[in-house]
């Protein structure tokens, strides 16, 4: 039998005695007077003279962290919300029963506790017990330190175990929540409207990405999970709706890395009558109040480095700007604005890069813009440590953006960079049902040469802007990134509750075999 399971059997029958004692195995509630913050915060300052008169009397539940028996008294940890008071037991406080009660009990245990507070002769903020209350028993051993562990993906498998044991993964998460609410405070307080969309699409759109699909029964229709909400929330402008964003959750069909997983939260916006110039600023307001109000100033850690958001410490520069900016040495003299205006020119680029050794696919046939996005991405991103907007992204790669006036080649859109990696991502929204129209159709002809992720044709989207589209400025801004920036997490899964994982792989005596074997 595996350690595991006798241990799960000796407490089984542990259970078994409590019951017999007269506890339910698994009550319903415990009226609790304080929580286990209450009493730091109230009379953590307290001396031992002020907690004698007059005497506190407290009601506390929490489970076991510590347990320490010594004859007929001992001390025990109990944590509750992340916090931790020890309480003091002694037999002829507690009487017979109570003690019995108190020896069937193991690290792990949920426990309510009546009695007063006192100070140990350490000093010790501690509760004297007077009643002890079974609430819940951990049939299964809590280890010793979990975080340890050599295989990481069991702390994310088992996040319950994980955030019981580790305070600083249970203050990653209490972050994220303080950064969602600070981005919804924010947005609210800007005059946006909270709204909630599909998050089954009859057509995959808002984004280029692969989709997953499902299948409706009862409509006996193909569905596929959001990749985006964008297209459903620009149909509320169209509405009348002229400030709205969705807290929102989307799902795209690629693959996993320590920036990518395949369920991830967005914050996504539109604002009617501005342009992406006047809704990155209110991106750029969102981010830098959020960080303020998680971290209490405008500094965070990213490893050996130090992020600043204050908001004269972010740059600007056009995606032609920042290539030319980060030009490697190795590869020539940087490109001027007309090295980006030809299939040639930018081949020509395309052979410079590789020449200095750097990796970049390329693709003849591939529309112009879309090279000119991979040679960005091949040799400025990873210079982008500090808040980078980079603005003007070519219209290859840009299916819903509007086009600059004097450059059709190229759009009005932005991204927001840090850490090395892209945050958000907004754009003068296109409003123009004609344009839209061809912008899909060229997006099938990619589609058609092999790219699964290109857009698909939406024509109800472009209905709904035949009904007039007012000129709007979008934004979505990746939670999930955000917060590792905030944390300084460095993989998505540190800040996601539940990542996806592998199905779990369950040893069998064939395993069994073949490690003796080898």
């Amino acid at each position: 039998m595996a350690l595991d399971e006798n241990i799960y059997e000796i407490r089984r029958e542990k259970l078994k005695k409590i019951e017999a004692l007269g506890h339910p195995a698994y009550p319903r509630k415990f009226n609790y007077s304080h929580t286990v913050a209450q009493i730091l915060a109230e009379y953590g300052g307290q001396t031992t003279e002020e907690l004698e008169s007059p005497r506190v009397t407290v009601r506390v539940a929490g489970r076991i962290m510590a347990i320490r028996l010594m004859g007929k008294a001992g001390f025990a940890h109990l944590q509750q919300d992340g916090q931790r008071l020890q309480i003091y037991v002694k037999k002829d406080a507690i009487g017979d029963a109570g003690y019995e009660l108190w020896k069937l009990l193991d690290l792990g245990d949920h426990i309510g506790v009546r009695g007063y507070l006192f100070r140990t002769r350490t000093g010790e903020l501690s509760i004297h017990a007077e009643e002890l209350t079974f609430l819940a028993k951990d049939l299964l051993p809590l280890p010793e330190k979990f975080h340890g562990l050599t295989d990481v993906e069991l702390r994310y498998r088992q996040r319950y175990v994980d955030l019981v044991m580790n305070p600083e993964v249970r203050e990653v998460f209490l972050k994220r929540s303080k950064l969602v609410q600070s981005l919804r405070r924010y947005f609210d307080s800007q005059g946006f409207m909270e709204v909630e969309t599909p998050m089954m699409h009859p057509i995959a759109g808002g984004a280029v990405a692969r989709p997953f699909k499902t299948h409706h029964n009862t409509l006996d229709m193909d569905l596929f999970l959001r990749i985006a909400p964008e297209l459903y929330l620009k149909r509320l402008t169209v509405g009348g709706f002229d400030r709205v964003y969705e807290i929102n959750r989307n799902f795209r069909n690629e693959g996993l890395g320590w920036r990518w997983n395949p369920e991830f939260t967005m914050l996504e916006a539109y604002q009617a009558y501005t342009d992406y110039l006047g809704i990155l600023d209110t991106t750029q307001g969102s981010i830098e109040q959020a960080v303020k109000d998680v971290t209490g100033g405008t500094k965070t850690k990213w490893g050996e480095h130090e992020i600043d958001w204050a908001h004269a410490n972010w740059r600007r520069m056009t995606m032609r700007e920042a290539i030319s900016k980060f030009w490697p040495e190795k590869a020539g003299a940087a490109p001027s604005r007309s090295d980006f205006a030809s299939h040639e020119s930018v081949a020509a680029l395309v052979e410079r890069v590789r020449g200095a050794g750097i990796s970049l696919s390329y693709d003849a046939a591939a529309p112009v813009g879309k090279t000119i996005a991979a040679i960005f991405e091949a040799i400025a991103e990873e210079h982008l440590m500090q808040p980078t907007i980079i603005y003007e992204f070519p219209t290859a790669v840009s299916p819903l953006s509007k086009q600059k006036p004097d450059e059709p080649d190229w759009t009005e859109r932005f991204e927001i960079f840090a850490g090395k990696m892209e945050i958000a991502n907004g754009f003068s929204e296109l409003n123009d049902p004609e344009d839209q129209r061809a912008r899909f159709e060229a997006q099938l002809k990619e589609r058609e040469r092999g790219d699964e992720e290109a857009h698909q044709m939406d024509s109800d989207y472009v209905r709904a802007l035949s009904y007039g589209m007012p000129p709007a400025g979008g934004v979505g801004i990746g939670v999930d990134r955000l917060a590792m920036l905030i944390t300084d997490s460095h993989t998505i899964r540190d800040v996601i509750l539940f990542p996806l994982l592998r199905p779990e792989r369950h040893s069998t005596a064939e395993d069994a075999e073949g490690a003796e074997k080898a």
